[in-house]
């Protein structure tokens, strides 16, 4: 129990107790004025029941405020739960939609990286062919340059000689 509900409690035994140890004067008739006329009733007994009738009061108020305030905490927290649902299901949609764009993202750089792949495997084909021809192409001037140099070399000796084959150098066309 909360603390404010036992003193209640204690407060309501304790005025119990001295009404009934005081019955005696609370029950002795007075003269009581209610302001048109007078009347001769027990004082004691009328406050009793006017704080008895205080009491009922508030706690009916107390009562109602409290239900009130019971149901207001339900139906939010029913509207809480129901919101929390709406939430997660946005998330979850919104995590499955990164998702597809995330797929269609990796899916689209892998296509990229093909492309990218296939070209530079044309251009690198083509650079080894031209690289191949540039090579025989100074084989053939440098053993062109060789023979000339040979046959320079013949004249000015003057002696002919017979030309040479070497298995290392291509023959000249």
């Amino acid at each position: 129990m909360r603390t404010r509900t036992i003193v209640l409690i204690v407060a309501i035994v304790l005025m119990a107790g001295f009404a009934a140890l005081n019955m005696d004067e609370f029950t002795r008739p007075a003269l009581l004025s209610l302001g048109f006329t007078t009347v001769q009733a027990p004082l004691g007994l009328v406050m009793l029941v006017i704080l008895a009738a205080a009491l009922l009061l508030f706690l009916a108020s107390t009562l109602y405020i409290q239900s009130t305030h019971l149901i207001e905490t339900r139906q939010t927290a029913r509207e809480l739960h129901a919101q929390r649902e709406l939430a997660d299901k946005a998330e979850a949609s919104r995590f499955t939609e990164l998702r597809s764009y995330l797929e269609a993202q990796a899916l689209s750089a892998q296509q990229r990286d093909a492309a990218h792949a296939t070209v530079l495997a044309e251009r690198l084909a083509q650079t080894q062919q031209a690289l191949t021809g540039k090579i025989e192409q100074s084989g053939n001037t440098l053993a062109a340059y060789i023979g000339e140099l040979e046959d320079r070399l013949e004249r000015r000796d003057g002696v002919a000689r017979a030309p040479v084959l070497r298995s290392d150098t291509p023959p000249l066309l």
